[in-house]
């Protein structure tokens, strides 16, 4: 702890953002950077506070207060060691994690939090401009080899760790990026590409092979798979959305919000769409079915696109500016957050259920909704109850389902290796993430389910101690469950 009254003396302060009426007109990033005085001052917040429960809250395993500790003392190189030891692209978390880390800090029990995903994006921009971050190959190979199927941050976690134990690592991505959803679902002014490509490029130098454009299961088969790579890895993601069940879903206009924000990225990179496949929100009366994080997004994105009207819709209720009585630190806390696209407008709005939606010419027009409350059943369960005479209209022209994701994918790949699926359609696996077929493994959300990019990356370095046991009966690879 550098400074004793680091916490008493200096508040909570996030780094500057451009002004929205700048912001709104490009898809550049968002953030600004702190002035040094700012980031060592933020550092020096971290307070010493015995048990620190950030490291639990955050899958993993940060060094929080060691690094923090560091930029408090302008030691930043040694502070980028610290990040790394634990986190291989500090650079996404930075920038794209909702900080559980932050939840569960000591400080937050009766203050503002330290601002650690800043502070751990600071770091890591920091180790990028002064060219600390290098490609570090192997200095053996062991001759085994392993396929890992996806380039998302589970994919990527996965592959740089196994690749720095020794072994030889392909990387296999249907689409013709590598990135998964960092470089297709993210949209540019929360994580804009270079970024991605950058680490990307470290990856490739350090002996990683990546082939896009190969769809396993598909034109890549996995009698190919098998013959060519001792393990193979699946970090494929739960990419099956879940769909809106509604009269009036088969209109034009309605579209899952992955589809719209994929193809928004793909126009960034340079992409040409024709006029009939563009989803675009230019103009349009523009509601977003999803009060999450991919619903922002896509609010984001639709703000730039120049819609006329935005709404933002959401079937659970309101939740409360502060912790309720039942929601105690250190536990993730249920409350309402805004993210940066809520600053630049837009009408957000809780406890709706879509009834169904009209229109004509075979175009979205209308969304017809009614309000629900929540009421407990004879066993405590929330059950949700329509409110009478609540039903409601409104014009709508583009219609985005940001409800959240189901499972894997499952023809082609999943069914053709025979794995064990849990109840919930997730690919089974056990401790050291392998499935119940041997040598076959799986990461982040294709076994854990739709979760956060610090959980993929986690699950990632999980599978790599795991595929590294079983390949030489024995890791020096960390685990961030060990």
């Amino acid at each position: 702890m550098g400074d004793p009254q680091g916490f008493k003396e200096v508040p909570r302060q996030g780094p500057p953002r451009r002004p929205v009426g700048e912001r709104v007109r490009d898809y550049n990033e968002f953030y600004l950077d702190w002035t040094e005085e700012q980031a060592r001052g933020q550092g020096g917040r971290c307070m010493d506070c015995g048990i620190p429960f950030c490291h639990k809250g955050c899958p993993l395993g940060n060094l929080i207060p060691d690094w923090n500790d560091l930029v408090y003392k302008g030691q930043w190189e040694r502070a980028l060691a610290a990040l790394h030891a634990t986190n291989n692209f500090p650079e996404f978390t930075g920038r794209i994690c909702p900080a559980p880390c932050e939840a569960a800090c000591t400080l937050a029990i009766n203050q503002d939090p330290v601002t650690i995903e800043y502070i751990e994006k600071a770091i890591s921009d920091r180790g990028w401009d002064e060219g600390w971050i290098k490609p570090q190959p192997p200095l053996m190979r062991t001759g085994k080899t392993v396929a890992v199927i996806g380039s998302g941050p589970a994919g990527l976690a996965a592959a740089q760790q196994l690749n720095r134990a020794g072994h030889s690592v392909t990387v296999f991505e249907r689409d013709n990026y590598i990135g998964g959803l960092l470089r297709l679902g993210i949209p540019d002014f929360k994580l804009e590409k270079l970024v991605v490509e950058r680490r990307v490029q470290q990856m490739q130098e350090e002996g990683i092979v990546f082939k896009t454009g190969v769809y396993a299961g598909r034109n890549l088969t996995v009698e190919e798979l098998k013959s060519s790579f001792d393990v193979i890895l699946l970090a494929i993601g739960s990419t099956i959305p879940r769909n809106l069940e509604v009269p009036g879903r088969e209109l034009q206009g309605v579209h899952f919000a992955m589809d719209y924000l994929t193809q928004q990225n793909k126009i960034n990179a340079g992409e040409t769409v024709s006029p009939e496949d563009r989803i675009t929100a230019e103009g349009k009366r523009v509601i977003i079915l999803g009060g999450g994080d991919t619903g922002a997004d896509c609010l984001g994105t639709a703000h730039r696109q120049g819609a006329e009207i935005v709404r933002q819709y959401e079937i659970m209720p309101e939740p409360p500016l502060q912790r309720s009585g039942n929601n105690p630190w250190p536990q993730w806390p249920l409350i309402l957050r805004s993210s940066a696209a809520h600053e630049e407008g837009g009408v957000r709005d809780y406890s709706i259920l879509t009834t169904s939606l009209s229109g004509s010419d075979g175009l979205v027009e209308n969304l017809h909704g009614v309000r629900v409350g929540w009421e407990a059943d004879a066993t405590g369960r929330p059950q949700m109850v329509e409110v009478a005479g609540s039903e409601f209209q409104v014009d709508a022209d583009l219609v985005l389902l940001a409800m959240g994701f189901l499972y894997p994918e499952k023809g082609g790949l999943v069914d053709s290796l025979g794995v064990e699926l849990d109840p919930r359609g997730n690919v089974k696996t056990d401790r050291n993430k392998m499935t119940s077929v041997p040598g076959i493994f799986a990461a982040g959300d294709a076994s854990r389910g739709q979760s956060l990019v610090v959980w993929a990356m986690a699950e990632g370095r999980e599978a790599a101690y795991g595929v590294d046991m079983f390949l030489m009966g024995e890791s020096e690879l960390p685990h961030p469950g060990l």
